[in-house]
């Protein structure tokens, strides 16, 4: 999902895609502890998402 389609949800929207993006990125990393995760650039990507839906979130909370 890129900026421009995060941009048009609302804070609630974004809150939920927040909370589904770590919920995400945790079983990544539990994967990869596991050695069942073949693809680890997968665990970037998704701290890459967090952290650009929480950009987001902080913009239109404060802005």
């Amino acid at each position: 999902m890129n900026t421009d389609e995060l941009r048009e949800m609302s804070l609630k929207e974004l809150q939920e895609e927040y909370v589904r993006l770590r919920k995400e990125q945790f079983n990544l990393r539990f994967q990869r502890a596991s050695d069942q995760l073949a693809q680890t650039h997968l665990i970037k990507e998704a701290r890459r998402n967090v952290a650009r839906v929480n950009t987001i979130i902080r913009e239109k909370r404060d802005g």
